[in-house]
């Protein structure tokens, strides 16, 4: 087995082992909302502070230096900020209060327009129109989430309007990080350390989620640390989760 077939080989295993986490990790959202009685306001901000801070103590130790460089410049600054906060803050809330509206398979679902809309705005940048087959995808997927929110029936919907709408800008948020020019600058781990705890402050101030009174039980706090340690920390790890998901299409195109 060449070397290159050992890359996609890796990057499909770690494709799927990623995508797994995020999944599961929505799943276990569903159920914290619908049998814990969380809400997305109080969890989304823990969850994204914890990680956040077991994703910096790890990049202080393995990338040391590298770790405060984003914010020496005030370019980088200004990419970070909006990789951070327009990007995955927005993409982490959204997708969970998307879960929280209607269901995981729905959230997950919406959240990958992402491609369809990273497509569409890398035609744009390009100035080209889009393929047959990108056509095709385009209109498939398009096809699928119609399909899924109104069960064919046109006239009515079977997904609540405010789950749609969180999930499109899921969807956003999505393409936003992904389309940052910063991820070819830094460790996505860096990166995301730092989105995580960013996210994490500022929908903590936003929210304040100390205000709600609630208090998990032994169930909750191990659905807390599964949506945490699962769903962001192990889902983000240097090259796992989403960011395979990009190594594994530029290794492919590149034949």
């Amino acid at each position: 087995m060449t070397s290159d077939t050992k890359n996609k080989v890796l990057g499909a295993f770690l494709t799927l082992l990623g995508g797994a986490c995020w999944g599961t990790s929505g799943s276990m959202g569903q159920y914290l909302f619908q049998n814990e009685g969380m809400d997305s306001r109080w969890l989304v901000p823990i969850r994204l502070g914890l990680a956040g801070v077991i994703l910096a103590v790890y990049c202080l130790f393995r990338y040391k230096g590298e770790f405060f460089r984003p914010w020496k410049t005030s370019s980088d600054r200004i990419h970070l900020l909006i990789y951070g906060i327009l990007g995955v803050s927005f993409c982490q809330f959204t997708y969970f209060l998307t879960i929280q509206l209607s269901s995981a398979g729905i959230g997950t679902i919406m959240q990958d327009l992402s491609p369809v809309m990273i497509l569409i705005v890398t035609c744009f940048i390009a100035k080209r129109k889009p393929g047959m087959i990108e056509i095709v995808s385009i209109v498939l997927a398009l096809a699928g989430v119609i399909l899924i929110t109104t069960h064919g029936d046109m006239q009515h919907m079977a997904v609540p309007i405010s789950a749609i709408i969180t999930g499109v800008i899921c969807a956003c948020g999505v393409t936003v990080y992904n389309m940052e020019p910063i991820v070819n600058r830094y460790p996505i781990t860096v990166l995301q350390a730092w989105a995580f705890l960013m996210g994490g402050c500022l929908l903590a101030l936003f929210f304040r989620p100390w205000n709600y009174g609630y208090i998990p039980t032994a169930t909750g706090v191990f659905g807390i640390a599964f949506v945490v340690v699962i769903g962001n920390t192990f889902t983000f790890w240097d090259a796992m989760g989403f960011a395979c998901i990009f190594a594994m299409i530029t290794l492919i195109s590149r034949n």
